[in-house]
């Protein structure tokens, strides 16, 4: 049996082009399902909009040093009804068992309709699995990182460049309601930005003062890609944070995340448009990254406040 779907990126907003890579591969799976109306909204309900993570030397990898678990009850608290099987360092001991336990839930996914998203599609990063052929025994993808479908092998699924497996599905909606829901995007978003979501790396409101010093005190650091990386990922988030909350009528909290937004976005278009290695250029971005850190700051204590 042979099955494509036809998904392209397009619909998905990403204002820099760094869009964080499981937010964006979610969103266009959500928004290929027959419960579009969540595709913005579950990139916030998730907790993803709010997440930061920053390792001190800038590598890329630490925007994926987080707990995979924790995919499906995060996604599940923004009302979207998911599968998932994953296979970590040092187990390889079920790497064949949850190797067909994802083939299964990537074709029953494919079947309805929806793309699935997985870890290490094209890139070590996530992107979404939109075919399958089992006479070749072949995955159609769509890497992040292009707008052209790929190829995987289904004996190479979580064996790629970081071998390990993890694959989520959308499945269905729940009966959650927008209030409920509202409530615990609220207790995500304050345990991730208090620093209660394990990572190995500054995580949530820690992770302003690592980026900050970098920008401040390292040139090297602030002019190399990793820095523009960075501030794409966490600018494009902001955005979806500010519309959710616009959209629920928490006109503090969308005030705050607007401002946020602009912040990180002209950070952003410093690191990509100056030489962010001058001295006059780091201050402005570190200045920027300052006032979105009291701004979040205050978004804290505003969302403690609500769930008071």
């Amino acid at each position: 049996m042979k099955k494509q779907l036809n998904i392209s990126w397009g619909p998905v907003k990403d204002s820099t082009g760094y869009l964080f890579s499981f937010a964006k591969s979610l969103c266009a799976a959500v928004k290929n399902s027959p419960y579009s109306e969540k595709a913005e909204d579950i990139v916030a309900t998730s907790g993803f909009a709010f997440r930061m993570w920053v390792n001190a030397d800038l590598c890329p990898s630490a925007t994926s040093i987080w707990d995979f678990e924790m995919q499906k009850p995060w996604v599940e608290s923004g009302g979207i009804l998911c599968d998932y099987t994953g296979r970590y360092w040092g187990q390889d001991f079920i790497e064949e068992e949850r190797r067909l336990q994802a083939l299964e839930i990537i074709k029953s996914s494919i079947d309805r309709g929806i793309p699935a998203v997985s870890w290490n599609v094209g890139v070590p990063e996530w992107g979404l699995i939109t075919g399958y052929d089992d006479e070749a025994k072949i995955l159609a993808t769509l890497p992040v990182t292009s707008s052209q479908y790929g190829q995987m092998a289904y004996e190479a699924l979580g064996k790629g460049e970081l071998p390990i497996l993890s694959v989520l599905t959308v499945k269905g909606a729940s009966d959650k309601s927008e209030e409920a829901i509202l409530k615990d995007t609220l207790k995500i978003a304050v345990c991730h930005l208090t620093g209660k979501e394990w990572c190995e790396n500054a995580k949530g409101l820690y992770a302003y003062p690592v980026l900050i010093k970098i920008f401040s005190e390292k040139p090297d650091h602030a002019a190399s890609w990793n820095g523009e990386y960075y501030l794409g990922t966490y600018a494009a988030l902001k955005e979806y944070a500010y519309w959710y909350f616009e959209k629920t009528g928490l006109a503090k909290l969308a005030d705050i995340y607007k401002a946020v937004f602009y912040a990180w976005t002209e950070a952003f278009r410093l690191k990509t448009g100056e030489n962010a290695a001058l001295p006059e250029i780091r201050e402005k971005i570190a200045s920027l990254l300052s006032s979105a850190y009291e701004n979040e700051q205050k978004a804290v204590e505003i969302m403690e406040s609500l769930l008071a």
